[in-house]
């Protein structure tokens, strides 16, 4: 068996594919892996793969040519997978596709086909959730701030949304566990970039406090019926997993400022008077005295 082991991005798996088809060895004695899934086997050879363009336009022209767009999208969905497998799935999916033509997206009783079908899906749905959590920030300089944290590669198929919707706004969406970042100038298109946690980090600070945040987690707080809250059906439709990243899912900080507003509008009640330092750092409630004389139950 010998492996073929290339990048984890579209064009690199692109190549490997056409690399192991091109091998000659039979598609039974080879497989395409992703370099970051690589696991070393026992009697298996390991070759590396280079990323180049030229090789993968042109699996990606034969690809819409002889077969169909709609395969070309399930190929791009699946290789924005997480899925260990995904670049081996393409392969297979490919060699049927090449024999059975473009009528192959539906066959579902094929192995390959229906792993690849489950892939798509996995990707579309969270995708489409995506589209409906994802927060913007206002930074200095009329720039919009988010940050997402998806299982799979999303940025390139959540970006085109927004960049049509905002077209005019300057715009920043990182994905914190991958590293990288679709940025937007307004009035132009968008790109991919690098991204570590420390520049999302000055990024953040530079965002400072938002009144825009405040009024959105007050809202969240008080429209809800408290006789009709349902937490297990609101995981439902919103996973504990988006949350992080969610204006008002962010009850700490929210719940810090309240708290100091709510010991300001005592001090301001009571004339300034030092009462107001009496008030426990934890929220609890005073212990009540006797006009100032001590308690005789103390």
């Amino acid at each position: 068996m010998r492996i073929y082991v290339c990048e984890d991005r579209f064009e690199g798996i692109l190549c490997g594919i056409y690399d192991a088809w091109a091998s000659g060895l039979g598609h039974a004695n080879v497989r395409v892996q992703v370099r970051r899934t690589q696991t070393l086997e026992l009697f298996a050879e390991y070759t590396e793969v280079e990323t180049d363009p030229a090789k993968a336009e042109k699996v990606a022209s034969s690809v819409r040519r002889k077969l169909s767009e709609d395969i070309y999208v399930n190929l791009y969905k699946t290789a924005m997978s997480c899925a260990p497998d995904k670049a081996d799935c393409m392969y297979r999916y490919l060699v049927r596709a090449f024999a059975a033509g473009p009528g192959i997206v539906q066959m579902y009783q094929d192995p390959a086909v229906m792993r690849v079908f489950e892939i798509c899906r996995n990707v579309g749905n969270e995708t489409h959730l995506l589209l409906q959590f994802i927060r913007f920030r206002q930074l200095p300089g009329n720039v919009l701030f988010a940050e997402t944290e998806p299982k799979n590669y999303q940025l390139t198929l959540t970006a085109p949304h927004f960049a049509d919707r905002l077209p005019d706004e300057n715009w920043i969406i990182y994905e914190k566990n991958h590293g990288q970042a679709a940025v937007h100038e307004g009035g132009k298109g968008w790109f991919l970039a690098r991204m570590g946690e420390k520049e999302a980090g000055r990024l953040r600070d530079r965002a400072g406090e938002d009144g825009y945040e405040d009024l959105w987690q007050t809202f969240f707080e008080t429209i809800a019926i408290e006789e009709r809250k349902n937490p297990l059906c609101q995981r439902g439709h919103l996973p504990l997993r988006y949350r992080g990243t969610m204006t008002e899912f962010q009850r700490e900080a929210w719940n810090s400022r309240r708290k100091k507003e709510r010991k300001d509008e005592i001090d301001v009640c009571i004339g300034h008077s030092r009462v107001g330092d009496l008030l426990p750092e934890d929220g609890g409630d005073l212990q009540r005295g006797t006009g100032g004389q001590a308690d005789p139950a103390g």
